[in-house]
């Protein structure tokens, strides 16, 4: 598909009716449209016309979500693969009693609150005044015991 034709289309998409969306998904999936509001149906529709245009997800991050999909449909749970890693720059975000801490992972360590840290269980003893498994306070954990 040429850009600038893509590019017509994608806009084409937000003028579109629920019923003008449904036979455009029809139409991109070859299939009956799912019962989704019109904004999921144009977001949907949008997403495949640029994975056709630019191609689709890089082989591993595309394995990893086919794992977060059967694990989902086996325990109806979805959890982070516990062979993620976290990337330089990524910020991790928790909310402890109602108030959301963010901490930013650097190649030397972790800052929160614009001060260093060398660990995550550092940062979660600060943040709860107890001891805490630093990768678990922050979701990154393996499977938590019941």
């Amino acid at each position: 598909m040429i850009v600038g034709k893509l590019t017509e289309r994608l806009a084409a998409l937000a003028t579109m009716s629920p019923v003008q969306l449904r036979s455009e998904w029809r139409e991109t999936f070859r299939a009956p449209a799912p019962e989704l509001s019109a904004q999921l149906l144009a977001l949907g529709i949008a997403h495949q016309l640029q994975e056709r245009a630019y191609g689709g997800l890089p082989s591993e991050p595309a394995r990893a979500l086919a794992r977060l999909e059967r694990r989902f449909a086996r325990t109806g749970e979805l959890a982070a693969d516990e062979a993620a890693t976290l990337k330089t720059g990524t910020t991790l975000v928790r909310v402890w009693r109602g108030r959301a801490h963010h901490v930013l992972i650097r190649d030397d360590g972790y800052v929160y609150r614009e001060q260093r840290y060398r660990s995550l269980s550092e940062i979660a003893r600060v943040i709860t005044s107890t001891n805490w498994s630093g990768p678990r306070f922050f979701g990154l954990g393996g499977k938590r015991r019941g």
